[in-house]
């Protein structure tokens, strides 16, 4: 029986109160420092950085002990952390699935947004071709007994970010033999929010220069009562919260994905790391299905009112997040990389200049009306998250009356379509990465014909 008083009983509390103290010191330093404001670092990733330096002063005043595994935090708080990140990253997905999708499409829109989930998958490949190079030839020529497939966690950590970097870098250490892939996948995820503040703030200087933006630091706008809630919507309070159901509706979806993973998981035994890698996917999907359901009883009036409220789904899917990238970076081992910086600074490096230089040619020809604002707000996305592409979004549309924002939304069913493969090739790479690169080269090629089908099949026809 344990007592109320023992680390056991604290432990898990005590790391989330760290993690949330942590986030309030970033966003203290980020306003009261100018240069932190400009520079368009995420809080989260100021925090997690906050605390991973605690975490190195703590590890030399004690001769080696490593902060978040001590009693305080329960005796394996590294583990806890990684385990934060895991289900963060599913519930911030399924948060913002709950939301409504919008009204009806138009041809020219939809023709964007199916460019825009391409371009995402597109980027992903690229990613994965100039990591698995770098890391093959570092493999063979430079560091003896390296992985060669870590390459490809580029792509995990810069284009879908924190969460999938833990869970293919976890894949890669269990299953793989792949020493330290954890924290190997989440120094990339953390070089990607680096890589997106550094690209970001180089980019929107041009753009001051050039006129094209007056200020490079954006405004809050007010928040209007239709924005809290809409016509039709159950009231905040009464008998149960309001924040209380929403809650609720992301807890019952993500325990649907969890017995279909299980499902899965007893059906394809040998499959079962990757079917858990899914739990945002499988998340967003049951998510989808429960959506569905209420809609279908509200046409039936079974279901007199709505029950999802899109402004606190955001604030719940942004805290997840939040949460999601500080336990990330805190949880990264810097001891365990202490022989690879080198080739996570050249991947970092190259992963900035090819997403930088990729994203910005694609904008200038397939968003002729919006080229910058889709720009700032893919890079940041595919270097980061898509929180990070609204961040670099807003420097330049602050009222979001272009649709860059709204592409970053709908982009991810056909990126979803297109990209799924991917997930597969990652399987393929630690046991041969040269063929590998040239599956994902060769799906690149046949993504850019379908990308600039009017440009090539127009130029035929003339």
């Amino acid at each position: 029986m344990e007592n109320f008083w023992d680390f056991s009983v604290w432990g898990g509390f005590n790391i989330i109160a760290v993690l949330l103290l942590s986030l309030l010191a970033a966003n203290l330093l980020k306003k009261s420092f100018k240069f932190l404001q400009v520079s368009l670092i995420p809080t989260s990733v100021l925090a997690g950085a906050i605390l991973i330096i605690v975490a190195d002063i703590y590890k030399i005043a004690t001769g080696g002990t490593v902060m978040f595994d001590t009693a305080f935090f329960g005796g394996n708080g590294t583990a806890f952390l990684e385990m934060l990140t895991y289900h963060t990253l599913a519930l911030g997905f399924i948060a913002s699935a709950f939301k409504e999708s919008g009204g009806k499409l138009t041809k020219e829109r939809t023709s964007e947004i199916f460019n825009t989930g391409v371009t995402t998958v597109a980027t992903y490949l690229l990613q994965g071709v100039v990591g698995l190079v770098i890391t093959i030839i570092a493999a063979k020529f430079f560091i003896d007994e390296f992985f060669p497939a870590s390459g490809l966690l580029l792509p995990f950590g810069y284009g879908q970010g924190t969460g999938q970097a833990l869970n293919y870098g976890g894949i890669y250490e269990h299953d793989f033999g792949f020493i330290g892939g954890k924290s190997f996948g989440l120094t990339v995820a953390a070089f990607g929010f680096i890589s997106a503040s550094i690209g970001g703030v180089i980019h929107l200087n041009i753009l001051k220069k050039r006129g094209i933006i007056k200020k490079t630091v954006a405004e809050e706008g007010a928040i209007h009562s239709e924005d809290i809630q809409r016509e039709g919507e159950i009231p905040m309070q009464e008998s149960i919260d309001k924040l209380t159901i929403q809650m609720a509706l992301i807890a019952f979806a993500y325990f649907l994905a969890y017995l279909l993973m299980s499902l899965l998981g007893n059906l394809l035994p040998g499959m079962k790391s990757v079917i858990f890698g899914f739990n945002f996917l499988l998340g967003v999907l049951s998510a989808t299905l429960i959506k569905a359901v209420m809609s279908f009883l509200k046409k039936k009036r079974v279901i007199k009112k709505e029950y999802t409220n899109d402004f606190l789904m955001t604030r719940v899917s942004n805290f997840f997040f939040d949460i999601m990238v500080v336990a990330g970076i805190a949880a990264i081992r810097l001891d365990i990389l202490e022989k690879r910086w080198g080739i996570l600074l050249i991947l970092g490096v190259v992963g900035l200049a090819v997403t930088y230089a990729y994203n910005h040619f694609i904008a200038r020809v397939l968003f002729k009306h919006y080229q910058e604002e889709q720009f700032l707000a893919m890079y940041g996305m595919l270097t980061g998250t898509a929180s990070t592409g609204i961040i670099l979004l807003r420097e330049i549309d602050g009222d979001f009356k272009t649709p860059a924002a709204d592409n970053l939304v709908y982009q991810n069913f056909p990126a979803i379509v297109f990209g799924f493969p991917l997930m597969f090739l990652a399987l393929l790479a630690p046991k041969k990465p040269v063929l590998t690169t040239i599956i994902l080269f060769l799906f690149f090629v046949v993504l850019n014909i379908i990308l600039f089908r009017k440009q090539i099949f127009r130029r035929k026809k003339k």
